[in-house]
């Protein structure tokens, strides 16, 4: 979990600063498969979540659609969407940091946690958190990251 904050960290020094990330390791070795951060303003794309382009990335460095034996770390609770994305990748298991309580503090939120989303599931998937929420949530609290919400308020839909 601290691997995947310190990289999400470093979008705080950039235009477009996010406090979603996401790692996917495997699950027994814990060797590293692939990470990126949320990109919905960067590339326009509602879609575009952390855990969402994580999993497509992994897919495609695999290349095959399901990502068994392996583990997704993500700085906040996953979204309906993103929970259903790990679960149609077959992943063992989600931790996530932050609550989706902490992210609707500053942006919106569909609330339905994501172990009610693996509960309601033909698939499985072990979810666990919050882990290292204080440090997480530290993401939705810097300085750069508060403006880019205030902005990203502002906009119009």
């Amino acid at each position: 979990m601290r691997e995947i904050v310190l990289f999400t960290a470093r979008s705080m020094q950039t235009p477009h600063p996010v406090p979603f990330g996401a790692l996917i390791v495997n699950t027994r070795t814990g060797d590293r498969l692939m990470r990126a951060t949320n990109a919905v303003m960067r590339e326009n794309d509602p879609s575009s979540h952390a855990e969402t382009r994580t999993v497509r990335l992994a897919c495609k460095k695999l290349k095959r659609p399901f990502l068994a034996g392996y583990t997704m770390y993500s700085t906040c609770e996953p979204c309906a969407m993103c929970m259903a994305n790990a679960l149609w990748a077959r992943l063992d298991r989600v931790v996530y940091g932050a609550t989706i309580d902490d992210a609707k503090k500053h942006v919106l939120q569909i609330y339905i946690p994501a172990k009610e989303v693996a509960r309601r599931s033909d698939m499985q998937c072990r979810v666990d958190g919050p882990a290292l929420r204080d440090l997480c949530y530290t993401l939705f609290t810097h300085p750069n990251m508060l403006k880019a919400f205030r902005k990203w308020s502002s906009r119009k839909s």
